[in-house]
């Protein structure tokens, strides 16, 4: 799995390299280990440029504005939390130099051992948010259900993002 994962990192860091683009995350469940999928990679720091760690509901609120509403009523693990994560990323690293040039990256779930109230262990979201040539952005979620104990669905999810952004971008647009 790690190999996969520097390979997808390393094609994605390129890609947006040639265009001038930048990476940023928000993530919940995976904890910092988006971030290292990329740091892994020699050169991420043209690309890459940070990812804040949003554990708590309230940071996730007060960090990236996510709605605070929603997350009172739906909770964290939702695919409109993963959206808003990754916009607020978009927002948040998007400033200066960077403004409109920032794809930003989402993970949201449960990671287990066990359910967390009626979200069973393994259900994630990731986000993406990716900015479109009429300077607006372009917004996705994806559901995800994973097996495994803790580490493995933290890992997977990894896995699974810079699959989705590696589509998003390297793929759907060379």
């Amino acid at each position: 799995m790690a190999e996969r994962c520097d390979d997808l990192a390393r094609r994605v860091l390129a890609w947006c390299d040639r265009r001038g683009m930048k990476i940023a995350a928000a993530e919940s469940l995976t904890g910092g280990l988006l971030a290292d999928a990329f740091v892994r990679i020699p050169g991420a720091s043209r690309v890459f440029l940070g990812s804040a760690v949003t554990y708590d509901i309230a940071a996730k609120a007060a960090v990236l504005g996510v709605d605070a509403e929603l997350l009172e009523h739906e909770g964290a693990v939702h695919p409109s939390v993963a959206e808003q994560m990754a916009v607020g990323t978009s927002r948040l690293y998007g400033v200066g130099e960077y403004a409109g040039r920032v794809i930003g990256l989402s993970t949201t779930g449960v990671a287990g051992p066990g359910p967390d109230g009626d979200k069973p262990a393994g259900l994630v979201y990731v986000g993406v948010s990716a900015p479109r040539p009429d300077g607006g952005s372009a917004v996705r979620s994806v559901r995800l259900r994973l097996s495994g104990d803790r580490e493995r669905i933290r890992r997977l999810t990894v896995l699974r993002v810079l699959e989705n952004v590696s589509g998003f971008t390297v793929d759907s647009q060379e």
